[in-house]
Parts: structure tokens; C-alpha cells; sequence
């Protein structure tokens, strides 16, 4: 076997848990009843990441280190049931920093390939906002617009060529078609 790899890029809030709004606290943490099993099934073939916008860290509605111990409780839970994240990376400014590291900048999935040796072109970015579907593009992988979070609101930003699912389990089940056909 090869040492290129595939990954799964997770948004976070929206996606594999409740968006919440900008979370701080380990007690607003509240997983989708699919994400465990969804995941389980998707890491049998793919490395598992989570990219993440936290504009609140540059708003000041939460600090770098409430992001960071929310990440750490979020990869401790997933981990309690089987599940490996191999890193999570957050971008702590807004918008309008026009920093380098906010999706849909590719910024962190270029840190990924080249720390984890990721094959880009077959991997997939999961999330609830275009921006995810645009880092996806802005990547060269294939997004999956999922209905969750805030993705029915958003809904009409996106284009009918992307692949919309109702939730990270439906996504799942995509992908996994995808790759075994």
C-alpha cells in the first residue's frame, strides 16, 4: 500500500455537531445522532479531519483557549466512541481580516496533505456552508453540501451541480458509494 491518503475535511458546528452559535463552553457541545456512526463507517477508508471558522475568537465572544478545550472535548468524545480525528484546525479571525487561513482559503488543507501526505484530488470536504463547498473547489476535491446547521438557510447559495445531502450520515453513505463503485 501506498503511503498517499485520503481524506474526509469536517466542517465542525453545523456538521458533526449542533451549531450552537460560537461555543466556549463543553456544555453547548451537542453531537447529531448519526455523526458516530457516520464517521465510524467513513474512517475505514479516509483520514478524518476537522476545519473549522471561529470568527468569535476575533468577535471576542470566545477566546482561542475555550475553542481549544471545546476542539479537545469534541476529539476526546469521538475518540471514546472509535472514532480518530487526525487534527482539527481553526481559524480564528472574521471575514473581513482576509487572513490566510479562513475557508475557503486552502491554507489548512495544504498544511494536512503535506503533514499527512493526503492525496487532494480524492479526498472530500463535508460541510453546511458555501465556504466549505468553495474551499472544496478552491482544493480541487469534491464538495458535499449537507442540509443541517445552517444549511438550509444557505441553501440557494449553492449550485445545483454540487451534491447535497440531508446530513453527515447521508454524505457518508455517498462517499462510500463513490469509492467502492
Amino acid at each position: 500500500m501506498h503511503s498517499i491518503k485520503r481524506a474526509v475535511f469536517l466542517d465542525r458546528d453545523g456538521t458533526i455537531i449542533k451549531d450552537n452559535g460560537y461555543i466556549g463552553d463543553i456544555h453547548k457541545v451537542k453531537f447529531y445522532p448519526f455523526t458516530f456512526e457516520a464517521l465510524r463507517k467513513i474512517q475505514k477508508f479516509f483520514k478524518l479531519f476537522i476545519i473549522t471558522n471561529q470568527a468569535g475568537v476575533a468577535k471576542g465572544f470566545v477566546t482561542p483557549d475555550e475553542v481549544l478545550v471545546v476542539n479537545n472535548y469534541i476529539i476526546q468524545v469521538l475518540s471514546d466512541n472509535g472514532i480518530h480525528i487526525e487534527s482539527v484546525y481553526s481559524c480564528f479571525h472574521k471575514k473581513e481580516d482576509n487572513c490566510v487561513c479562513r475557508k475557503p482559503k486552502t491554507f489548512f488543507v495544504k498544511k494536512a496533505a503535506t503533514s499527512y501526505k493526503i492525496n487532494i484530488n480524492e479526498s472530500f470536504v463535508i460541510g453546511d456552508h458555501p465556504s466549505d463547498i468553495l474551499l472544496a473547489k478552491n482544493a480541487g476535491m469534491q464538495g458535499i453540501y449537507v442540509l443541517t446547521g445552517h444549511g438550509i438557510k444557505h441553501r440557494n447559495e449553492i449550485d445545483n451541480a454540487i451534491v447535497v445531502k440531508k446530513n453527515l450520515q447521508y454524505a457518508v453513505e455517498y462517499i462510500l458509494k463513490s469509492v467502492q463503485t
